[in-house]
């Protein structure tokens, strides 16, 4: 009631001004406003799309007599004044008069209670065509690409260098990056990344890997840090170790404590010598330790090395301890007992377990036919393991098989 009457007011005080201002005035039918202010036809106001606020229309009434106050009549309704003029004066009336445009101060508030446009109302064709409706995101999809031009997020990532389609194969990886924003949840990642040591070159590869660093706390990850400072891991340290094994971050600082301290006492090392083998090859702290456990059972019960031999081969070659047993026992296999390596020689030289199976063979085959398969260091014409698997093609022909390149060749495809 109270917004009403409020209206009504407003109303009467734009009737009365448009009286004194001498203005024609058109009653469009029965009106409340008429009812509360007797002696005045009210104002219908019809705003056209292009005039509003600016611009009002008022129409006039033509009326033989006046026009009565309801309850007037006997049966407490009156007839359409219109319906007592002569047929050309309704044909005259019906086309309504436009006013010039008053001042827009006086009738600017009046605006603020005209509802908002509905969303059923009419529009001409031409306004039609120009309704631009952004596309509809697929409400299901397998693959990322269909949001990238939808989502800032991923256009941004893909920006990095991040590769949606390696992000998208990892569970859940791709409904992640989808809920995250870039400004609120990914930009404080990528400088604690850059912060860190992880080079610019390297955040889209590093968040291919590991996109779920993205929705980590960021004091915890800071926390892990400090941790591996407090260890006496230096900064560059901390960047090779986080660049090469993306999920390092990922693990809390009671599990990071746990692998230390596993390969410390598992192998014997001391706490320099465990920290020099976590930083050559960091994937140890992140990956599974069953694989591990595994390889060092297979070195000391059916390779046949001492336990001082083993500390020895994996700090020199930290790969042997997730190396496929089955590859190690082969290779261990022709080294040993095709070519007589012995045990010490191979402690010695362990890189020889990185070497492909097939190259050994080939080159050992070679020297043999050469008759300068020679790798005991007591003995003349001694060949190091390490000059056997290690040098290119021609450098091993001409230094070491004292031939061509072309002889090694031949012998080849007799094989």
């Amino acid at each position: 009631m109270a917004l009403w009457a409020r209206q009504l007011s407003r109303r009467c005080c734009l009737l009365q001004a448009a009286r004194a201002a001498g203005l024609p005035l058109r009653l469009r039918g029965r009106s409340s406003t008429a009812q509360a202010c007797p002696g005045f036809a009210p104002l219908a106001l019809l705003p056209s799309r292009n005039d509003l606020p600016w611009r009002w229309q008022a129409y006039r009434h033509v009326s033989v007599g006046s026009c009565s106050p309801p309850g007037s009549t006997k049966d407490a309704s009156f007839s359409s004044p219109e319906s007592n003029l002569p047929s050309p004066v309704k044909q005259e009336q019906a086309k309504p008069e436009t006013l010039p445009d008053l001042n827009a101060k006086i009738l600017y508030e009046d605006w603020d209670d005209i509802p908002p446009s509905s969303a059923l109302e009419e529009i001409s064709e031409e306004e039609a065509v120009q309704i631009i409706g952004e596309p509809l995101l697929p409400l299901q999809s397998s693959t990322l690409r269909d949001y990238v031009d939808h989502s800032e997020t991923l256009a941004k990532l893909v920006h990095l260098g991040v590769d949606l389609s390696q992000v998208e194969k990892r569970q859940k990886a791709g409904q992640l990056l989808l809920t995250l924003d870039f400004e609120k949840d990914i930009r404080k990642i990528l400088l604690f990344l850059k912060d860190v040591g992880v080079e610019d070159s390297q955040l889209g590869s590093f968040l291919t890997k590991n996109p779920y660093i993205l929705a980590e706390d960021l004091e915890a990850l800071e926390t892990r840090v400090a941790y591996l400072k407090s260890k006496k891991f230096g900064k560059a340290e901390i960047a090779q170790m986080v660049s090469r094994a993306p999920y390092l971050l990922l693990f809390s600082v009671e599990r990071l404590d746990n692998r230390l301290g596993f390969f410390k006492n598992e192998l014997g090392l001391s706490v320099k010598k465990t920290k020099d083998l976590v930083i050559r090859l960091p994937r140890l702290l992140t990956g599974k330790l069953e694989p591990v456990k595994e390889n060092l059972q297979v070195c000391q019960i059916e390779l046949g090395f001492q336990r001082n031999e083993i500390q020895q081969i994996v700090f020199k070659t930290p790969k042997i301890l997730t190396a496929s047993k089955k590859r190690l026992k082969q290779t261990f296999d022709y080294l040993h007992n095709i070519m007589g390596i012995p045990h010490h020689m191979l402690t010695r030289f362990p890189q020889v377990f990185n070497s492909r199976l097939l190259r050994i063979k080939e080159r050992h085959m070679f020297l043999t036919f050469l008759g300068r398969a020679q790798y005991d260091p007591a003995q003349p014409s001694y060949i190091s393991l390490d000059q056997l698997v290690s040098l290119p093609d021609e450098v091993f022909c001409t230094e070491i098989a004292k031939a061509s390149i072309q002889d090694f060749e031949k012998f080849l495809k007799t094989l």
